[in-house]
């Protein structure tokens, strides 16, 4: 049921809802369970040094989840401002909102992804 000017601009359902909906759930759940392994290997931590902790990255059992923890965090985040910026936005600024977003949420990616690989491989500092 939709109206006729509706139709016209092709206003409605964008059948997106329900995948962004999941999109956030999932996220939610696993943002859950890594930040829990995080805290729990920030606790195990003999000190808090910066040579402590760069030894500690540098396994793989440790990088991999901390790669997975940013990846899974900034798309949660991208995912919840990407609905804040829909609902509120209204004229052509949602798309330089929406573009601003996702080139913010890449680089945060990029950033800290590349950090972590480098610490995990052993580059130097």
């Amino acid at each position: 049921m939709r109206t006729a000017i509706g139709r016209v601009r092709g206003l409605g359902s964008a059948k997106q809802g329900t995948h962004h909906w999941w999109n956030q759930r999932l996220t939610a759940g696993s943002n859950l369970l890594l930040m829990l392994w995080f805290v729990l290997l920030l606790a195990r931590l003999p000190a808090y040094d910066y040579a402590t902790v760069r030894e500690t990255l540098r396994s793989a059992w440790v990088a991999v989840p901390l790669l997975l923890l940013i990846g899974s965090v900034v798309y949660h985040f991208r995912l919840g401002l990407q609905v804040v910026i829909e609902d509120y936005q209204h004229n052509e600024s949602r798309v330089v909102a929406m573009v601003v977003l996702n080139l913010y949420a890449a680089a945060i990616v990029v950033i800290a992804g590349f950090s972590i690989l480098k610490i995990a491989f052993g580059a130097a500092a």
